[in-house]
């Protein structure tokens, strides 16, 4: 039985009337693109997202991600909107843990004991070798083998589906040889099984994946909020952006060795988001600033090669960003990454679900703007 209830359990009330014109009022302001982190479990949180973008009939025309995020997007991209949400579904379902209730004497820690013993069906079984400290080779090179995530995701991404590119797809992965950031988009060539596997190749958890003679791991290792590769797309479009972010940039001191490990897990994997952004609205002025005054040339000047040089520094593309942040689940730990149970990814996709119908209800990329701001942050943390 799905952990996620029907559909028509789920449906919010007002899905299907918001839904109506929503997507192409959204559009009005630029392309939709979808940004999702890696986090294992946590990723429970961006699926609860999708379905309320879905319910809207909001579907992105860009989704990219990493880790967790990056196997969300290629089965967004690597099928029709009709299913997308199932299959979604399905990835779940086949994950998702329930220890034998005879066991629950063992107490919360429970599900994430058992997934650090015996893996997690359909995605990773131990890797056996790895504890004898005997020399691996570098697919192998890992405490647990992810061939069972390969099965299950080879059932549920058809890339000829992604070939089309509607919407496009990029996953971000970390390469060994030379510690940068790639990020692997159907835009720009073919994608397969490799690149959503290499984005969650996570060390020392799992094995690098060879893609065209260079090995990958999970781009979490160097950018894992994958909104670089929007502020750096070539031309630059106007956008309007939800990020879902699944490890809270925010937190307070910790108090004991727990909370030290959850919350330098936190600052670890939030991946400077607010230093990128504020950056970003720096550059994005400068931009518009520079457009501004090259239109207030005369137009002999502007036509002049070297004022049209310095005139292209510039431009007045607006983006509207999201930052949809996961609430803390009760009772969560340092080792909520790994917490596969029922009741965890219900709780964190149920999250995502309720936050992303209050953003979609309130709709903050509408309203007046200051026009020489080309980057509007809308801060959603529940």
């Amino acid at each position: 039985m799905s952990i996620h209830g029907t559909q028509s359990e789920r449906e919010h009330p007002a899905s299907k009337s918001k839904g109506v014109g929503l997507r192409e009022k959204i559009a009005r302001h630029g392309q939709i693109v979808l940004v999702l982190q890696g986090g294992g479990a946590l990723g429970a949180y961006q699926a609860g997202v999708y379905e309320a973008l879905h319910d809207a009939g909001v579907e992105p025309d860009w989704v990219i991600g990493t880790s967790i995020g990056a196997i969300h997007a290629a089965i967004i991209a690597g099928n029709e909107p009709a299913r997308r949400l199932e299959r979604i579904r399905s990835f779940w379902d086949s994950v998702t843990t329930e220890p034998h209730p005879s066991m629950s004497w063992l107490g919360p820690g429970l599900p994430q004991m058992l997934t650090m013993i015996n893996g997690i069906a359909n995605f990773c079984r131990p890797n056996h070798s790895a504890m004898t400290g005997s020399k691996l080779a570098a697919d192998a090179a890992a405490y647990y083998l992810t061939d069972p995530l390969k099965a299950t995701l080879t059932d549920l991404i058809d890339f000829s589906q992604v070939e089309k590119n509607a919407p496009r797809l990029t996953v971000g992965a970390a390469n060994l040889r030379t510690s940068e950031m790639r990020y692997f988009d159907s835009r720009d060539g073919k994608l397969d099984l490799r690149h959503v596997m290499a984005s969650g190749a996570l060390p020392p958890a799992f094995p690098a994946i060879l893609i065209d003679g260079d090995y990958y791991w999970d781009g979490g290792v160097l950018s894992n909020t994958p909104c670089e590769v929007i502020f750096d797309d070539n031309p630059r479009r106007n956008s309007v952006v939800i990020s879902v972010d699944i490890w809270d940039p925010q937190g307070l001191a910790p108090a004991t060795m727990g909370e030290v490990v959850t919350r330098q897990q936190e600052v670890q994997y939030s991946s400077r988001l607010v230093s990128h952004i504020r950056r970003q609205k720096q550059l994005h002025r400068l931009r518009h600033v520079i457009a501004e005054l090259a239109s207030r040339l005369p137009d002999e000047e502007r036509r002049s090669p070297p004022i049209r040089a310095l005139a292209g520094y510039g431009c007045m593309t607006y983006m509207h960003f999201v930052q949809l942040v996961a609430p803390r689940i009760e009772g969560e730990d340092a080792m909520k990454g790994i917490d596969f149970s029922a009741a965890g990814i219900r709780a964190r996709w149920d999250a995502g679900l309720r936050d992303t119908r209050k953003v979609l209800e309130k709709q903050p990329w509408e309203g007046e703007f200051d026009r020489m701001e080309g980057l509007h942050l809308h801060d959603w943390i529940a």
